[in-house]
């Protein structure tokens, strides 16, 4: 941090303080919001023309009474602030080590009113799994099939009046999976043409009526699972293997904030065959493991 940014944060420390000693309104999520905005643009690094590195870790320190009452908004409150750090880290283009992480810690030294971002840029590998979008709503999807409809027994309902009951399954053997409608009276469709059965892919949004459904493959909600260690490798072969190379050393790749690198063969990916979401409609079942289908 140079001498310009000590008395930026000095000022900003002294300003914060005076209000807080005046008020004494707390601080507010929108505070923290436009805090880490700003610390984002202070802990960018330009490493070469079209890389720009933001900070990707940032605990918020704020004081004991805050902290109470913002920890009575639950996990909500930390997903909406991380929401916040991607869509300025896309906005102005910068890249991230991994998945963004906010964590709202309280402070005994901090008065109420004033909080203060501790920033970092972290390397970190993010395990990855299937998600469906329904109205803002994030549902995971397990291994299986899951059911889509007004039916109370439906794995994800919605309450459209254009749905029937069951509508569409989605089938998800951990890697691909595919869209396949029941036979429904008003149909599914994906970019307004009617389809029977559609291969999974990024970003694709399948219309029931007026609900939008939206694949994604997004990061776990499970930290713990975020720091999980690699599996232990397989047992060694019977004739010695000749020795390995060292590997050279590699800086890691940055990821990009609106769509991270997706995960390598042992996390959950899209599909390989991934397609156009407009050219899914009525085609062939993705190749998936032939084991899980035989079971379906």
């Amino acid at each position: 941090m140079g001498i310009l940014d000590s008395v930026e944060r000095g000022l900003e420390r002294a300003v914060n303080g005076a209000f807080a000693r005046t008020f004494r309104s707390g601080v507010q999520p929108v505070e923290i919001a436009s805090a880490l905005k700003r610390e984002l643009d202070i802990g960018a690094v330009i490493v070469d023309r079209d890389r720009v590195l933001a900070p990707n870790r940032f605990t918020v320190r704020v004081s004991t009474k805050d902290a109470e009452r913002l920890q009575n908004l639950g996990t909500a409150l930390e997903q909406e602030l991380r929401g916040v750090v991607l869509k300025h880290a896309k906005r102005q283009s910068y890249q991230l080590l991994g998945e963004p992480d906010v964590e709202v810690r309280a402070d005994e030294s901090l008065t109420t009113g004033v909080l203060e971002i501790d920033a970092l840029r972290v390397e970190g590998s993010v395990d990855w799994v299937a998600a469906i979008d329904v109205d803002g709503t994030r549902h995971e999807l397990p291994r299986g099939t899951t059911t889509v409809g007004r039916g109370s027994d439906c794995g994800i309902r919605i309450s459209d009046t254009a749905a029937s009951r069951k509508h569409l399954e989605l089938i998800w053997d951990g890697s691909a999976g595919i869209a396949r409608d029941l036979g429904s009276t008003n149909g599914s469709k994906i970019n307004g043409q009617r389809f029977r059965e559609a291969a999974l892919v990024q970003g694709i949004t399948i219309t029931i009526g007026q609900t939008s459904l939206v694949f994604q493959m997004v990061p776990s909600r499970d930290a713990a699972a975020q720091r999980r260690p690699a599996p232990p490798a397989p047992a060694a072969p019977t004739r010695p293997a000749p020795p390995a190379r060292p590997a050279e050393a590699q800086v890691p790749p940055a990821a990009d904030p609106g769509n991270f690198p997706l995960p390598s063969a042992r996390r959950a990916t899209p599909p390989a065959s991934a397609q156009s979401a407009g050219g899914q409609a009525g085609g062939d079942t993705p190749g998936i493991d032939e084991d899980f289908w035989r079971g379906l």
